[in-house]
Parts: C-alpha cells; structure tokens; sequence
C-alpha cells in the first residue's frame, strides 16, 4: 500500500529540488551498492535495489515527477488521481544509466542486438612520473626518462605462437573476444557482454607459446624517450605522448603514455595557478626613509621603490612576474611579495647611540614605561598628601 512506503526523496537521499543530474547519480550509487549480481543471495539488497529503481523511475520522469509531487504515492495507485491506472516498470528506458552501471560493475555495456566484436582495439595508456625543478615548471624544460616498454616479438611476429604453430579459435567465446551472459532483475533479464576471460579479448588460444616472448607477443624492454614539458605546467598535471604506450590487440593501435609531472618545492617562492607568493626583507632604515631594494623572483633580481613608513606585512604586486600559461606562453601571471621589516640584531656603541637619539627626536618610544610609572607613581602622592590633610573629593 502506498502508506508503507517510504518517500521517493528520501530513498534516493535528495532533495526535493534536485535536478535531474542530482537524481540520476544519486540512483546510480545506490545502483551499483544493491543490484542483486553484486549481492548474490541478498535479499536486503535486493529490495533496496527494487526500491532505489521505483524512487529513480518515477523522478527521472518528468511528467510522474509532477504527479508524485502532487499526490504522493496515491499517483499511482490503481485509479489513482495522477491517471496512470498503476505502477509500470515496463515504459521506463533505463538504457543510458543501466549502460554505464553494468558496464563499471562487469566491464561491459549492455549487448545491443548482439553484436560482438573481436575486431582492432587501440593498446592501454601507460603512465610514468618525471620530477623537474619549480623554476623548470614556469618556463618549460627537455627531460629524458626510461619506461618500460613493450615491442612486438622479431621470433613470433607478435602472434605469440612458436615458429611453425599458429593460434587456434578460443572455444569459450568461439573466436568473437566477447562472451555474453544475462542476469536478472526489477526489469526483467538484461543481457551482458565482457571481455572473454581465457583469450582477453583476441578471440584466439596460443597451444604452443614463442620461446621468447612466452606467449605475450612482444618483448618488454626499456628505452630513452625525450618529453617536452611546456612552460607553465604545474605538478599533477601530465604531458601526453602518442602511441608510446601498450601494443592494440588484433593490429589496433599503441595507446598514448601520460607523464605525470611532480614540481619540486622552491624554497622561496609557492605558487598559486599562475601567480607567485614570496617574502622580501626591508632594512629599517629603507622602510622609514624609503628606498630601493632587490627582489628575487623567477627572472632573477628586480629593483623595487619602497615607500617611506613602509609597515611589515606591506603586499607589492609585480606584474607579469608570474607563471605563463599553459595555452599561451606570453600571457603571464603575477608575482606578489610580502614586505617584511627587519630589525639588526648587532648593533655597534655608535649605533646604540644614534638610535636612542632618532627616538628622542621622535616618540621617545625607550622611556614610554619610565614616564609612565613615574606619572603614576606622582599621581598615588598627590592622592596621599590630600587625605593627609583631610581633602576630599
């Protein structure tokens, strides 16, 4: 009945204002959490999938959304009053999300028409890593690395058969690549297509393998190869170089290997995309007079005007100092520099005196606490010689 079922919201854990992206991945979570072939024997779960598909079947409709939203579960009731004279599973097309469901939870979409292949298929990418320095990141940098890699086998020409034998028709999948099963659910039988498991996919079972490539069809060895890495890259992010990476599979082609670039820390400068951040020092004597004082940056030294009175923690902006972008080499970010005022910690007789003389000509800052106390301390006696001879506030 439909008192005893739970609200459609609540079952997906949206809000009633979800859009339709929000419901849609929010089922296919619960989906992939609770569909029977992953929870063999489980009848929780499989009512928590039936469930989770009744709540996603209607909010993905927009039409019984409006209803639901109306009239609650009564929509759809046997002549209810959203008119749809029941429930039925059976109008949904749960195609697009059921393709990308089955195929992380099996490794393949679901079998339309039938169809199978053991046709070319493009080879796995690779990935390897590459360490560079952060001032090689901003303006780009040659590197050589060393990846394995795989190359087709000179003995066996890649069939991975000895010389002589040839490979024979796989007899799980008879010769397709593929293998297809079904399995049940809410919606009835749904058929599957993976990889079939005893060829990989070549359609094919090596009886006698090469002596040199045992079998695999090519030879792994390790072999120099030149990355250009493009100003303005920062660590994370990778650099593709076509068809360096696995071999296809029935004469596809290689794959591609990704290198993962690992910036290392500078110890001046920290980077933000494509602006930089570091701290520069400022004598006393430039931060009150004024002056001009070097600043590291990627470039190397620039001058820069201090102000007089210039405060630590003052921020300067210098413009164009920054990291280039990665589309556009001649579009640069900013460099910004904290202004940090430093106090000498030796001082000659001579300088002592000096400074105590600037800061008599100025707020007399060394005696502030003297003149305190002693105000104070004339305040209290002042106070005391009153009550001796009896004054009163």
């Amino acid at each position: 009945m439909a008192e005893s079922k739970r609200d459609y919201y609540e079952v997906l854990g949206v809000d009633k204002n979800a859009d339709d992206s929000a419901i849609k991945s929010a089922y296919r979570k619960l989906a992939k959490k609770y569909h029977p072939d992953m929870n063999p024997g489980d009848k929780n779960a499989e009512a928590k999938f039936k469930e989770a598909s009744e709540a996603y079947a209607v909010l993905s409709d927009p039409d019984k959304r409006r209803q639901y939203d109306q009239y609650g579960h009564a929509a759809f009731e046997q002549g209810g009053p959203g008119g749809y004279g029941g429930f039925d599973f059976g109008s949904m097309d749960f195609g697009d999300i059921f393709g990308d469901i089955f195929g992380d939870l099996f490794g393949g979409g679901r079998s339309r028409g039938g169809r199978t292949s053991n046709g070319p298929m493009k080879g796995q990418n690779l990935r390897a890593s590459v360490r560079i320095t952060f001032e090689e990141a901003v303006f780009g940098c040659e590197k050589e690395i060393e990846p394995l890699q795989k190359d087709e086998c000179k003995t066996c020409h890649g069939t991975g058969a000895k010389p002589g034998s040839s490979p024979v028709t796989c007899s799980k999948c008879g010769g397709r690549g593929q293998v297809v099963f079904t399995s049940q659910s809410l919606f009835g039988t749904v058929r599957n297509v993976q990889t079939c498991p005893d060829c990989n996919g070549s359609g094919k079972i090596i009886k006698d393998k090469c002596p040199d490539c045992h079998g695999m069809g090519y030879i792994s060895s390790r072999k120099k190869l030149a990355v250009s890495i493009p100003a303005g890259i920062d660590s994370g992010q990778a650099v593709r170089l076509r068809d360096k990476g696995e071999p296809g599979v029935n004469g596809g082609p290689r794959g591609d290997l990704l290198v993962e670039v690992v910036v290392a820390p500078h110890p001046i400068f920290q980077r933000q995309d494509m602006d930089i951040f570091s701290t520069a020092p400022v004598s006393f004597a430039v931060a009150a007079l004024g002056g001009d004082i070097l600043i590291d940056t990627v470039d190397g030294k620039v001058a820069y005007t201090v102000k007089p009175g210039t405060q630590t923690d003052t921020k300067v902006r210098l413009k164009g100092k920054g990291v280039p972008s990665l589309r556009s080499a001649n579009v640069r970010g900013d460099h910004y520099v904290t202004l940090v005022v430093q106090t000498p910690a030796k001082l000659s007789n001579d300088a002592k005196r000096l400074i105590r003389e600037f800061d008599a000509a100025t707020d007399d800052s060394l005696t502030a606490v003297e003149r305190y106390k002693a105000s104070k301390a004339g305040g209290d006696a002042e106070k005391s010689d009153k009550k001796r001879h009896g004054f009163k506030k």
